[in-house]
């Protein structure tokens, strides 16, 4: 929705260069169209929210919990493999749908509702 958009979007970032700010926010705008997108978070590696359409409730759970998880799996994935690293982490529940797409140093993560029509 427009409201939440504007939410998302309106805050300015010094965590990322300026020529980089509309990249993201272009991407940003796109993926929330998409069907079913329940939420977006952008995440730092320390777990804090840097940009985020939830409320705040919501959004230190989904961050808290979700920087840990990917954590975790990208440790799996590298005790697996030295050579190998996290690219991306999909989990799907009865509800929702989280993915989680790590950068160096950010984690985009989107919730969807996967049975949205």
């Amino acid at each position: 929705t427009p409201a939440l958009q504007h939410r998302l979007f309106s805050d300015t970032s010094a965590f990322l260069p300026r020529f980089l700010m509309s990249e993201v926010e272009e991407t940003l705008k796109r993926i929330s169209s998409h069907k079913g997108v329940a939420g977006i978070l952008i995440v730092n590696t320390d777990g804090v929210a840097i940009r985020t359409n939830l409320d705040a409730t919501l959004t230190a759970q989904y961050a808290g919990l979700m920087t840990q998880l990917a954590a975790k799996a990208r440790s799996a994935v590298r005790d697996l493999d030295p050579q190998n690293d996290l690219t991306f982490l999909r989990i799907r529940s009865k509800k929702h749908e989280i993915m989680i797409a790590p950068d160096k140093d950010f984690l985009l993560i989107v919730i969807q509702n996967p049975n949205a029509e």
